[in-house]
């Protein structure tokens, strides 16, 4: 008798187990079904470089008795350090990541040539002037952005591809200049006061491009991502001013002339993301 009301009682335990892990089943699944799907808002922000591809180049002064290509510019390709600031906006589904993202972008370029007057009947009567000229750009970008989360739970690596469009708000223009005076029987060496002024009539209005890049996300566990972003931008249109190229009177007095250039640009950014949908106060979306 006692055995039988045992066993009926381990029977009816059994059968109040089986529906909570059933629910316990069916909620899992609805869980996931949900997690398919989220929208995510963050910021980040980091260090950039640039390059310039000279697409043509363009002088104000015209040699007459030697090669115009030894008078060229060189540019310092990723030298100088910008920065940028986004604000992002993503919607993921699936591992994949439709992603916009406002961006202020600060870039720096620089490049440098040099010109010698001499006589040809005194080689030591030469004069020789040297520029260094370096550019200040801020930009709007406005990319969009597909991402794949290529594996991973608490950090998750992704890849990134898309396109954009900047817009210019500012750029400044710095020139400085110095030589070696010899014409006048001696060694003067001379270095002149820096020559700054406003270009943003130098540059056009907007151009764009494409961009990719690699990045990782890392799981807090309490609804937050921490993010590491890499990302390439490659300039398909010209960022020079086609109309006003010869407009500022006080570069071209320095014998300078802005090239047709497209701008790379290489970042790196750090920031964190926010989930926007939540099953609950206490439910971690990042724990699925």
């Amino acid at each position: 008798m006692l055995c039988f009301v045992v066993a009926l009682a381990a029977s009816g335990q059994e059968k109040k187990r089986k529906p909570s892990a059933y629910n316990q089943q069916k909620q899992n699944k609805e869980d996931e079904k949900f997690l398919e799907k989220q929208w995510w808002l963050g910021f980040k922000a980091g260090p950039n470089l640039s390059k310039a591809h000279v697409v043509k180049t363009y002088s104000i002064i015209a040699p007459t008795n030697y090669e115009a290509s030894t008078i060229g510019k060189k540019y310092d390709n990723f030298n100088l350090v910008g920065a940028q600031a986004t604000i992002e906006v993503s919607f993921y589904f699936k591992r994949f990541l439709f992603s916009f993202q406002p961006t202020y972008q600060n870039s720096r370029f620089a490049y440098s040539n040099s010109f010698v007057w001499s006589s040809e009947s005194d080689l030591t009567n030469r004069v020789e002037l040297n520029f260094e000229q370096e550019q200040k750009l801020d930009h709007a970008i406005l990319p969009l952005i597909i991402k794949y989360d290529i594996y991973g739970n608490r950090l998750r690596p992704y890849v990134q591809l898309g396109a954009y469009s900047a817009i210019l708000i500012n750029a400044t223009k710095s020139v400085t200049s110095s030589g070696i005076d010899n014409a006048a029987g001696g060694e003067n060496v001379f270095q002149n006061e820096p020559i700054i002024v406003g270009a943003k009539d130098l540059f056009a209005k907007s151009y764009w491009g494409l961009l990719g890049g690699l990045g990782v996300n890392y799981n807090l566990g309490n609804n937050v991502r921490l993010n590491l972003d890499i990302m390439y931008k490659y300039g398909m249109s010209n960022i020079s001013s086609t109309e006003n190229r010869y407009g500022s009177d006080r570069l071209s007095g320095v014998g300078d002339a802005m090239d047709d250039l497209t701008l790379d640009n290489l970042s790196v950014s750090i920031g964190c993301l926010f989930p926007m949908r939540f099953l609950s106060s206490g439910f971690k979306s990042l724990d699925h």
